[in-house]
């Protein structure tokens, strides 16, 4: 067994992978331990990792960093994906005001932590590691590290002191975000069971299925006139699909450019408030079921796959003069919206296409269809993406009253690239889409290696600092940072602004970036609802803290 102890001497690069696989082998067991209910899931690489580089051989430097950095990149940059579709419409309409309420827990946390640390003398680059454990942010501590590292008078012993901080207060600040819930819910006497059903009710106020009715053709004065010309029509979103004429017993397919007579039996598609509205254009309602009638028509949903359509318009594929079919839906995600024709495609949207058969099929070819597509990587993007981010990260921006310029660094260029592209979906032959799972696999693959490379550089000197006087210090601070921050900001929503407790837990857990707290928000509510108010404020949340955290290592260790 010799030649295995000898690994750090004859292939340090074979050592250095095996450490990261038994850290992550250790750490992942170890998160995926229960405790009432709530895990550490992929943190627990960082304690573990913590463990073995005290006691193990150490692993190579400049390896360590390098794993560091490249798991941060591909963490943040697999988050900025996803977030990218929804980041710009959360911060609009009621989400404005959650992610205002998000900004004052950062600030006020970082304040916080800035008061303390000078209050008992902590060295600045400790505060870093306070403010970003205490959140349980892993994104702002890497922005940290690259901020301090900037410096040319960090020491390598200064420079392991945001890691030593962050291990030393992050398992109280999962529970501190947790306590601090409980209170609330405690202090406020909290029905849960109420509060679903009261968000519940709310949900389904603002969001308007989409219906089929019949309508008969009455109103004369749209005789000979074409569908898309029919008042009204675009500012009820309302889609006509198929058309019945009186003398005729089978449903053919409506276009936009079909023309209508009296007595005609079309079948629209929209929400019941735009039926409504269009109906009062057309005619009258009636019981038939064109959907049911004998005819050449049928439906199929058609998911846009082809690179090449990507970013049109509805009208602009033109579907219903080149093939005489009509797009009456659009799903994109979990939401359906009629196919309104100012409408731009986006990689992955389900269409409901109606026509014939055979002009279906033309359809289907033209926008790809294809599921292999969907589960496929886009690996030329991908990397193509990174390599942007890491171009902003590294571009120094000047800002007045800062002593030096201010770098995104490789945690918020990546993540901001990320956002910006997901939200684009397209540019020219590039398509940004990667599969759930794969977005998933990528994020766990980058953060364990983010904790490991941490755990393994701090090590050595953790357990003696985290007993230490400082160590003891760093707890409380870290306990204060975490708790006084959400319950102000907790106690505001609830008592000001009358904040339904089910988005008030999903949006303290968020403003923390916090997965444990969201949870054990969604275990107290029996519900997935805090996740909706959690995904609102987390892409802001997340940024902010990143840039939170260089500023404070700008003003405090410079």
């Amino acid at each position: 067994m010799n030649w295995l102890f000898e690994l750090a001497e004859t292939n340090p690069t074979a050592q250095a992978i095996a450490i990261f696989a038994s850290v992550c082998v250790l750490g992942m067991s170890l998160g995926s331990l229960k405790i009432r209910g709530v895990k550490l899931g992929t943190s627990g690489v960082l304690f573990a990792a913590l463990v073995v580089g005290h006691f193990a051989e150490p692993v190579d430097h400049e390896t360590l960093e390098f794993v560091k950095e490249f798991g941060l990149i591909l963490f943040v940059f697999c988050i900025g994906l996803q977030l990218g579709p929804g980041f710009f419409a959360s911060l609009r309409e009621a989400g404005m005001r959650l992610n205002l309420l998000a900004l004052a827990i950062v600030l006020s946390g970082a304040f916080v932590a800035a008061a303390l640390g000078w209050l008992w003398s902590f060295d600045g680059a400790a505060v870093l590691g306070v403010f970003s454990g205490a959140s349980t942010n892993t994104p702002s501590l890497g922005a940290a590290q690259q901020t301090l590292a900037s410096f040319p008078e960090t020491s390598a012993e200064r420079a392991a002191l945001p890691a030593l901080a962050y291990a030393v207060t992050y398992p109280l600040g999962v529970v501190g975000i947790i306590a601090t819930l409980l209170a609330l819910r405690s202090a406020f006497r909290v029905d849960v069971a109420r509060e679903v059903e009261q968000y519940l009710a709310a949900e389904r106020k603002d969001i308007e299925p989409l219906e089929r009715r019949t309508l008969v053709v009455e109103n004369r004065n749209l005789a000979g006139l074409a569908i898309r010309d029919v008042p009204g029509l675009s500012e009820s979103s309302v889609v006509v699909s198929r058309i019945r004429r009186e003398a005729q017993t089978e449903a053919v397919t409506a276009t936009r450019a079909t023309t209508l007579a009296a007595g005609d039996r079309i079948l629209a598609v929209g929400t019941a408030l735009g039926l409504d509205h269009f109906q009062r254009v057309v005619g009258r309602a009636t019981d038939e079921n064109l959907l049911a009638e004998s005819g050449a028509v049928t439906h199929r949903r058609v998911v846009v796959t082809n690179a090449a359509v990507l970013g049109s318009t509805v009208s602009e594929l033109n579907l219903d003069v080149l093939y005489g079919v009509s797009v009456t839906r659009v799903t994109r995600g979990e939401l359906e919206m009629t196919a309104v024709p100012t409408m731009r495609l986006q990689f992955g949207d389900v269409l409901n296409v109606v026509g014939p058969s055979e002009a279906i099929g033309r359809v289907a070819a033209q926008l790809g269809d294809s599921v292999q597509a969907l589960n496929e990587t886009h690996f030329v993007p991908l990397f193509a993406g990174i390599g942007l981010g890491i171009a902003l990260g590294t571009m120094p921006l000047a800002f007045p009253g800062l002593p030096q310029p201010l770098k995104l660094g490789l945690a918020a260029g990546p993540l901001i690239v990320a956002i910006l592209v997901g939200r684009v979906g397209r540019i020219g032959r590039l398509v940004w889409h990667m599969p759930r799972n794969a977005n998933l696999a990528f994020r766990e693959f980058g953060i364990a290696l983010f904790f490991a490379s941490v755990g393994l550089l701090a090590g050595p000197s953790f357990f003696e600092t985290a007993f230490s006087a400082a160590g003891l210090q760093w707890l409380l601070a870290g306990v204060v940072v975490t708790v006084v921050p959400l319950l102000v900001v907790g106690i505001i929503a609830r008592k000001v602004l009358a904040t339904n407790f089910i988005v008030l837990s999903g949006m303290l857990a968020g403003s923390m970036t916090d997965p444990p707290a969201l949870a054990f928000a969604s275990g107290v509510c029996q519900s997935e609802a805090p996740a909706v108010a959690y995904a609102t404020v987390y892409p802001l949340a997340m940024l902010l803290r990143i840039m939170v955290a260089q500023a404070l290592a700008i003003m405090l260790c410079s």
